[in-house]
C-alpha cells in the first residue's frame, strides 16, 4: 500500500513531461495546412498585376506572402523573397491593412518580388486564410491546397528548414 502513491506521482510526472514535449512550443498551430486555400478576395493595388484563385490552382507550386508597409520583419524578408523571385518562384503578395499609397512606397524602395498582388484594406482574406499577423507565408500546391503555413520573416535560415522542404514536397504531390 505505500508504494502507491509514489507510482501515481510518478505516472503523472510522466504524463506532464510527455505532455509537454512538443516539436516547437512557440508553433502556432494551422488548421488549414492540407485543405484548399480559402477564397482570394483582393482588391488591385495601382497599376499591378492582381490574382486570383484561379492562380492558386495552376498546377504549380507558389507561396502567398501577407505583407505591409508598416510591418518591421516584412522589411527584414524582403531580401529573401526577392531572391526566390529571381529564381522563379511564383509569389503572390497580399498587401494587408496597409495605406495603397506606402504599400508602393514600400515596393518602389525595396522591389517587387510579387508575380501578382491585391490589397486587404479591411483584413477579411487575412481572417479567412487563420492569419495572426504579418509577414505569413503560405507554400501552395498546384491544386491550391495549403502544404505549410509559415508565421514571421522567411530568412535564409527558414527558407532552408520549412519553406523549401515544404515547396519540395509540394511538387512531389
Amino acid at each position: 500500500m505505500m508504494i502507491l502513491p509514489p507510482l501515481i506521482f510518478a505516472g503523472l510526472a510522466a504524463v506532464f513531461v510527455l505532455g509537454m514535449q512538443r516539436e516547437d512550443p512557440d508553433a502556432l498551430p494551422s488548421a488549414l495546412e492540407g485543405r484548399q486555400a480559402p477564397a482570394v478576395v483582393v482588391t488591385q493595388l495601382g497599376d499591378l498585376p492582381v490574382f486570383a484563385d484561379a492562380d492558386l490552382r495552376d498546377g504549380t507550386v507558389k507561396l502567398v506572402n501577407f505583407w505591409a508597409s508598416w510591418c518591421g520583419p516584412c522589411r527584414v524578408e524582403h531580401p529573401t523573397l526577392e531572391k526566390l523571385a529571381d529564381e522563379g518562384v511564383t509569389i503572390y503578395g497580399v498587401n494587408y491593412k496597409d495605406k495603397p499609397e506606402a504599400a508602393r512606397r514600400f515596393l518602389d524602395e525595396l522591389g517587387n518580388p510579387f508575380a501578382a498582388i491585391g490589397a486587404d484594406e479591411s483584413g477579411r482574406m487575412g481572417i479567412d486564410w487563420g492569419l495572426y499577423g504579418v509577414p505569413e507565408t503560405y507554400v501552395i500546391d498546384g491544386d491550391g491546397n495549403i502544404v505549410l503555413r509559415f508565421p514571421g520573416p522567411v530568412t535564409e535560415r527558414v527558407l532552408a528548414s520549412d519553406i523549401r522542404p515544404a515547396m519540395e514536397k509540394a511538387a512531389a504531390e
